[in-house]
């Protein structure tokens, strides 16, 4: 059958000579791998529609979906989101290379959780319209929301009697646990803070120095790695550490 349903982009290979095979997070369906035929052909009708799939793109699809296939088949595509600066920007472009690649070490079944997808994008549109410390904040709140909707959600508050956030457990403590994944103090502060946090914009109003964000990203990059079996490693880490710098 042919459904019609949004997608982000998540790794995109060649595939013969013309073709090429995409990993999409769909609205409907979850992670789906799908061929595209013929948009690697130098033809009038086809110049140019790689570039709708590179990794983030927000696409309109119809697509032929059997749950028996592993591999899916792609009919129609159009642009569901325009990028105005996320593809050009160093900075955007970074922070979004950087929860695509989380997303692919995170996703590991097709099951479909719209809630999930309408975060993947509302985080996408406001990499690339926010504001600068918007932008430098958004992987923070972004990696929170994730474990969320992937089940495990923080619990618990920052304040005096709690000032430890155990990322083993995902909980904030009162002394710090015997294993060594945790954190305390004001960068257990500013987590809270973070959890606390109902509204994008509300991100322009946390001021954060270079070590401080550096920190917390990989705590929060532990935190879901603790919980997701075989995350691997993160090889945008690094890129995005450097240019928040």
């Amino acid at each position: 059958m042919i459904h019609a349903t949004k997608g982000i982009v998540l790794r995109t290979v060649k595939y013969g000579d013309t073709s090429v095979i995409t990993t999409v997070y769909t609205e409907l369906f979850g992670v789906q791998s799908y061929i595209v035929k013929g948009v690697r052909q130098s033809s009038k009708t086809s110049a140019g529609k790689a570039v709708y799939f590179q990794p983030a793109a927000i696409l309109e699809m119809e697509v032929y979906h059997n749950e028996l296939k592993q591999l899916q088949f792609v009919k129609e595509f159009q642009w569901a989101y325009l990028y105005e600066r996320l593809l050009f920007d160093v900075l955007r472009n970074a922070v979004a290379m950087y929860v695509i690649e989380l997303l692919q070490h995170s996703l590991k079944q097709p099951e479909a959780n719209p809630e999930l997808f309408y975060l993947i994008e509302d985080t996408l549109k406001q990499l690339d319209k926010g504001s600068d410390t918007l932008v430098a904040n958004l992987p923070l709140y972004f990696i929170l929301h994730l474990g969320s909707e992937l089940g495990f959600q923080m619990q618990g508050t920052y304040h005096a009697q709690t000032p430890v956030l155990d990322l083993q457990e995902g909980i904030f403590i009162l002394e710090k646990p015997a294993h060594p994944y945790y954190i305390a103090g004001q960068l257990a502060q500013i987590a809270g803070q973070l959890l606390s946090l109902q509204f994008y914009n509300d991100l322009d109003h946390i001021s954060l120095n270079r070590q401080i964000r550096r920190e917390l990203l990989q705590a929060f990059q532990t935190y879901i790695a603790l919980h997701v079996a075989d995350f691997g490693e993160m090889r945008s880490l690094g890129v995005l550490q450097e240019v928040l710098s």
